[in-house]
């Protein structure tokens, strides 16, 4: 092995989407995908999830609608949620994705565009609960939910959902947000046909707080095994994705493995614990090039170093190197490079 690996278990991975699965049942998942299924390669994971039984997936953007929707077929549902062009719009309405709407601007574009394109919108409106990540403001939620039922009767756009994000900072502040979140959706169920799609809450909050969780929970880092920062292990949850490397050279007890920064392994990450055949090493120093060094007495040429995994045999996760360096364990997957190789094992 030349290049480092991302070694991806498919197994896993379709254990913990069970396993999410269960736990937030009678809510359903949305699995979420952005940036590249959380630097894991969105096609083996939309594949793998449609073997799971998985039916809505959560793009992030339009582009990644569309990739979604050459992997999992015609009869996936896809929510994309940010603020779009008017030609990814087009793309979105002609290849049958949801939309996220978080301003009454965005909702009348889209409501032009299926207009202009002879198609019908499906559309969940954001209403912002304190967060201010986007949304429509309480005191012009009617404004927006009349315009959309107005559209609807012409045969523009289907109001098929209510949504938004919570800060997931306390209890108290959640349940404040729950509050605007639910006379939202009471709004919404009094101008017309209650929405189908009732989603408040992203993974964390889903797997612990099942009081907040409507029809949808969306979910991403846990079902890569990638748990909260500072947060609990996740029962029945395990990472998928293990990134290794092999030594290339010994100097006097070290050994220089064949990844660095410029593979997206952050430098700051020197002190870590990495995985031997031996046991947990110590990761000396991250180069700036594809190279690395580890504390190593009797290494060879060719070992292997698990830079982060399950931790059989002494890594850390992705997320307890991120809390080294204050950050999240999606960022540490996330920023590697090309050369370091997606390998699906399982």
């Amino acid at each position: 092995m030349t290049r480092p690996e991302l070694r991806l278990s498919t197994g896993s991975l379709r254990a913990n989407i069970a396993a999410v699965r269960r736990r937030v049942s009678p809510s359903s998942l949305m699995f979420v995908l952005k940036d590249d299924a959380y630097g894991h390669g969105l096609s083996w994971a939309v594949d793998t999830a449609r073997q799971e039984g998985v039916e809505w997936f959560g793009s992030y953007d339009i582009r990644s609608g569309l990739a979604i929707r050459r992997v999992a077929g015609g009869d996936a549902r896809i929510f994309a949620w940010v603020t779009s062009t008017d030609d990814e719009i087009d793309d979105a309405l002609l290849h049958d994705i949801d939309l996220g709407v978080g301003t009454i601007d965005y909702l009348r574009r889209i409501i032009s565009r299926a207009s202009a394109v002879g198609a019908r919108a499906r559309v969940h409106l954001k209403i912002d609960t304190g967060l201010h990540r986007n949304g429509v403001l309480p005191e012009d939620w009617a404004t927006a939910v009349a315009q959309s039922r107005q559209a609807e009767q012409a045969g523009l756009v289907d109001l098929v959902g209510v949504w938004s994000h919570i800060a997931e900072a306390s209890d108290a502040e959640d349940d404040a947000a729950q509050a605007v979140f639910l006379e939202a959706v009471r709004v919404v169920e009094d101008s017309g046909s209650s929405p189908a799609a009732v989603h408040l809450t992203a993974s964390a909050a889903s797997w612990w707080r099942p009081e907040l969780r409507g029809t949808m929970s969306r979910i991403g880092a846990f079902c890569y095994g990638i748990r909260s920062a500072d947060g609990p292990e996740l029962e029945g949850i395990v990472p998928v994705a293990s990134l290794v490397a092999t030594v290339s050279d010994i100097t006097d007890g070290k050994a220089w493995i064949g990844i660095g920064s410029f593979d997206g392994l952050p430098s700051t990450l020197s002190g870590a614990l990495v995985g031997t055949p031996g046991g947990a090493r110590e990761l000396r120093s991250v180069g700036h090039t594809a190279s690395s060094v580890v504390e190593w007495p009797g290494a060879r040429v060719g070992d292997e170093v698990v830079l982060f995994g399950t931790g059989a045999q002494g890594e850390s996760s992705a997320t307890t190197l991120a809390e080294r360096i204050d950050t999240v364990g999606e960022e540490i997957l996330t920023r590697l490079t090309p050369r370091v190789r997606r390998v699906v094992r399982d």
